[in-house]
């Protein structure tokens, strides 16, 4: 298992990229929650086996059709306990 945070910064907002990003988390059956950032930005936490966190990462470089991603930054991340793949509030 793998948990890890990710900073996806770009075009991110107001592209459906949260709904994009819980359909993908679901059919590899990750855990974690997404969430837009104040600053424009939208974070991700996904907690899973390593392949399918690999997958996640992966598509988050391009995320949905009209987004346009300039970066997703990965950093390792503590297991929230989260027991599915959820929206937050903006924070």
């Amino acid at each position: 298992m793998r948990s890890v945070r990710l900073r996806i910064t770009g075009r991110v907002q107001r592209v459906g990229y949260r709904a994009w990003a819980i359909e993908a988390a679901t059919r590899l059956g990750l855990r974690g929650w997404v969430r837009n950032r104040a600053d424009g930005s939208v974070e991700v936490l996904v907690i899973g086996e390593d392949d399918a966190v690999a997958a996640m990462i992966e598509a988050c470089r391009n995320g949905p059709f009209a987004a346009r991603v300039r970066d997703v930054s990965v950093s390792e991340a503590a297991d929230d306990g989260s027991d599915r793949f959820r929206p937050r509030a903006t924070e």
